[in-house]
């Protein structure tokens, strides 16, 4: 690998504008010559000489602007290219018996009474990227490290099913249970790559287009940071990522491409399958997308190899000696080579080659079959094979293959090429027969005449299967393939959480804090320490974690080549190539992307990391949603903090910042376990069973979302006798009413729990109300148990009936009972089904705004003296108070006016 100075140069390349010419002689002489060679050989000519000029100046390191783009052919001359040592016959015959399984899966899930869908042609255009890729590249973990991580294209998978049944991985039940998981099982295939669906076949989920690309980028990050700390050796890992060019127009895809570069990952290849087409028709119909994409790479400081014709086009490219069949490959539309693939030879000798005399002069002695068959490079064994051994051996910077296609190659005309060919999916017996006959297999008409096609086998001893068998043995192992090798780390005891439960004495804090000193706690574990990957989107400081700056340091592979600013302070920002923390700069979607990373490197390397994600609540599930949900499938673990939680709690930023419904995106993630604690203690408490969950001896594939606040308020010790059964399944009575005489209950939750206090305490002061005050630490976990608890009594009458946790733990309390969060209703009404008693619920619905604090929750009826107007309300519905009390408090308490209510607390933006 290049060495850092090497990888990341402050200038890239360019000649600095304001340099003298120190001999001005030997400048002239140059021009002089470059005149010559326009004069005498021509621009062609000239430019050649140009463009190897700028070769040979890059292979002297000599610093020169990058072009953006390069001619339309490949960027790996005949010449150069590597011998080929796989048997290519076999492999043909091993990509035939393949190409026609996926196909055939996917046409049988389609018969009448499944018609579960699927999809051909995305892999009958890659199948040759592929096959390439496993028989040659792409390393399995049977040496007991991570092998290579392949991210296949989604739309893909019926190709890696079809390998799969070659190598006796899957049988021909599971082939016909595609996507049929449930009502097939034990055989069903799932639709796409879904690690949690057959989690130990697929690793990476990536059928939401654009977060395979991400997901890749960040992967490969981490494996080299996990190198850096010492925790796996992963120097022999390549990440591989196959992309679709219509795929590179979600933001995801290219978003993150400068980090790549920046950090130099050599050890990551994207193969996009440039097959011109996107779901309903051309990706770049009017233009040229591989030499877009060419230019976007190479700005964002990537290796790009176009892989663009197979070796057909040798002979004519190397009699091009006027540039002008380059030339019309230059200035020929994406939309017009789609064409091309769906028409005749005749077709494309008189509309490629002939309104030129030179270029049809140069397929004069060539048949129209033979033209038809000039192919694209995306389908030459060969030339992928040179492209792939190039891209492994570069160094200093990621590579990608920009790889010609055609969308649904081989299937026939009524697919190849096609606008709707991604939605087709079913074969008719001539489209069969063709397609047979095409890939030379030993099937016949009566088979495909009667019934369904039938799968195709060459024999567990024939001569393709043992090559399969040998060069997936080479390679170590069978990909893909997922296995979980870790150990449970041994946890912390109680001791290490004493410190958190004991409160905040005097000092006012925010449960941000609480956490970021428990966390400081855990790290100084000695076995569980270094496996903390904390992460967050250039808020460290915001979230009170500079304190780590100075021993955890920040990830930076080049280290601090710099004297930081605040390099005299106590905090100060340090950087080190062995640091702890990801600091991944304005992007929650890099930051997530790196949590999932680092979340499933106990099935990746074998090796347990627990990232801790710190961001701004309002932008995680709301923003990164599709994120999350692909860290629950990919059955990532770890915890991720959504700070500066609640509606109101964030009182300058405004309506942006203010959120109110996280909580609530987070229910719908079956993945995740989401908390919104109120006190340090709680915060323990939940930590602590996290990481029993995660990574104790019974380990399950779910990660913890808990919600913390930047509002300082005083933390209690924690009770004697605390019910921490209650904090973990998601309520508990946190103070019991002492006077009063009208039983009341208040249900809040995080930084409403000090609000309900204080309702508490007015309640019993001024309107003789006893009302006990719970913590409801999980509104979601309260729910997901009551709904299990209904569905086992749905499906089992003659049982005994389930009681939800939530009625029974209530079941004593005399209601009426009061819901109030910071968050929007629909939060806390997720139990309303189950809470015995009348039960109503104050909430931040709407839109946030800039104030105080104080305003803000009595503009949205939350604050206190809310509180105590809805218990009063609810008592009055009961007729155990009279509704004339209601008015009065109304108007004792102001609650019209927004302007009367205490601003409280300031500041604390931790």
């Amino acid at each position: 690998m290049a060495s850092g100075s090497d990888r990341n140069p402050i200038i890239i390349g360019g000649l600095p504008s304001q340099v003298p010419d120190f001999d001005p002689e030997e400048t002239q002489e140059w021009l002089d010559s470059l005149d010559a060679a326009v004069d005498e050989r021509g621009r062609e000519r000239a430019r050649y000489l140009m463009l190897r000029l700028i070769e040979r100046a890059r292979e002297k390191r000599v610093a020169v602007p990058e072009m953006r783009s390069t001619d339309y052919v490949n960027t790996i001359p005949t010449r150069a290219e590597p011998f080929f040592p796989g048997n290519e016959e076999i492999e043909r015959k091993i990509l035939n018996a393949t190409r026609w399984n996926a196909a055939v899966m996917v046409s049988r899930a389609q018969r009448p009474g499944i018609g579960v869908g699927g999809h051909i042609a995305t892999f009958a255009s890659s199948a040759s990227l592929y096959d390439v890729g496993f028989n040659h590249f792409f390393r399995g973990k049977d040496e007991g490290d991570g092998g290579d991580q392949v991210f296949f294209q989604g739309h893909a998978s019926p190709g890696i099913y079809a390998r799969a049944f070659l190598l006796d991985r899957l049988s021909e039940d599971n082939l016909d249970a595609f996507r049929q998981e449930k009502s097939k099982a034990p055989h069903g295939l799932s639709s796409y790559p879904h690690p949690r669906l057959m989690p130990d076949f697929w690793e990476f989920p990536t059928v939401s287009m654009g977060l395979g690309p991400i997901g890749a980028i960040y992967q490969a990050r981490m494996n080299r940071y996990m190198h850096a700390r010492g925790i796996a050796d992963t120097s022999k890992s390549h990440v591989w990522a196959f992309l679709g060019d219509g795929e590179m127009d979600e933001p995801e895809s290219l978003g993150q491409l400068t980090i790549a570069a920046r950090e130099g990952l050599d050890n990551l290849t994207f193969v996009v399958n440039c097959n011109l087409q996107r779901l309903d028709g051309p990706v770049r119909g009017n233009g040229k997308v591989i030499q877009e994409l060419e230019s976007v790479f190479r700005g964002a400081g990537w290796n790009v190899i176009k892989l663009i014709w197979d070796r057909t086009w040798d002979p004519l490219l190397a009699q091009d000696r006027d540039g002008i069949l380059v030339n019309r490959m230059n200035t020929t539309p994406d939309g017009q080579f789609q064409t091309y693939a769906t028409e005749s030879g005749a077709y494309i000798r008189d509309h490629f080659f002939g309104d030129d005399q030179r270029l049809r002069a140069m397929v004069e002695g060539m048949t129209d079959d033979q033209i038809l068959h000039l192919g694209r490079g995306g389908h030459d064994h060969k030339k992928i094979y040179a492209a792939f051994k190039a891209a492994v051996e570069h160094t200093g910077q990621p590579t990608v293959i920009l790889a010609k296609t055609v969308k649904g190659w081989t299937l026939g005309p009524n697919f190849e090429g096609r606008n709707a060919t991604h939605q087709m999916k079913k074969l008719t017996v001539d489209d069969l027969k063709g397609f047979r006959d095409r890939l030379h297999l030993p099937i016949s008409d009566k088979e495909l005449e009667s019934g369904a096609p039938p799968y195709y086998h060459p024999g567990r001893n024939s001569e393709e299967i043992q090559y399969m068998h040998d060069r997936r043995l080479g390679l170590g192992g069978y990909v893909p393939t997922r296995v979980v090798r870790a150990k449970p780390l041994a946890l912390p005891d109680d001791k290490t959480y004493a410190s958190v439960k004991k409160g905040s004495g005097q000092q006012s804090i925010a449960t941000t804090m609480a956490f970021v000193r428990l966390l400081k706690d855990l790290m100084r574990d000695k076995e569980l320490g270094k496996r903390f990957v904390l992460i967050a989107p250039d808020e460290y400081r915001t979230f009170g974690m500079d304190s780590f700056f100075p021993s955890a340091k920040i990830y930076n592979p080049l280290g601090q080549q710099y004297e930081s600013v605040d390099r005299e302070l106590l905090l100060a920002y340090k950087e080190s190539p062995t640091g702890q923390m990801l600091h991944d700069g304005i992007s929650e979607a890099g930051c997530t992307a790196s949590l999932i990373a680092a979340g499933s490197a106990y099935a990746t390397h074998g090796e347990p990391l627990i990232p801790v994600y710190v961001f701004y609540s309002m932008f995680g599930f709301q923003r990164t949603g599709d994120q999350f949900w692909q860290m629950a499938d990919q059955l990532a673990r770890g915890f991720v903090l959504g700070a500066t939680a609640g509606r109101t709690t964030l009182t300058g930023e405004g309506l942006q910042h203010a959120d109110g419904h996280s909580q609530l995106l987070a229910s719908t993630n079956p993945g995740c376990v989401a908390y919104d604690p109120a006190f340090g203690f709680e915060i323990a408490h939940i930590v602590q069973d996290g990481l029993r969950r995660m990574y104790g001896p019974d380990s399950e594939n779910v990660f913890y979302y808990l919600t913390v606040y930047n509002e300082p308020i005083r933390h209690p010790a924690e009770p004697e006798n605390v019910d921490a059964e209650g904090i973990i399944k998601g309520i508990y009575r946190f103070s019991e009413g002492t006077s009063g005489s009208i039983p009341a209950q208040i249900m809040a939750s995080g930084v409403a729990v000090p609000w309900a206090v204080e309702a508490q305490k007015i309640l019993a002061e001024e309107w003789n109300v006893k009302a006990d005050v719970w913590s409801a630490t999980s509104w979601n976990e309260l729910r997901r148990e009551a709904v299990a608890c209904e569905e086992h009594n749905l499906l089992h009458p003659e049982e005994e009936q389930r009681v939800p946790y939530v009625t029974r733990k209530l079941a004593g309390a005399q209601g009426p009972f009061v819901a109030v969060s910071d968050w929007m209703r629909a939060v806390p009404d997720q139990i309303a089904r189950w809470v015995p008693g009348t039960y109503q619920s104050l909430g931040a619905d709407g839109f946030g705004f800039a104030d105080t604090r104080g305003a803000a929750r009595r503009f949205f009826h939350i604050d206190a003296q809310s509180i105590v107007l809805g218990v009063l309300t609810e008592l009055a519905r009961e007729g155990k108070v009279d509704r004339s009390v209601l008015k009065q408090a109304i108007d004792r308490y102001q609650l019209l006016d927004v302007s009367a209510a205490d601003p409280g607390a300031a500041g604390g933006d931790a």
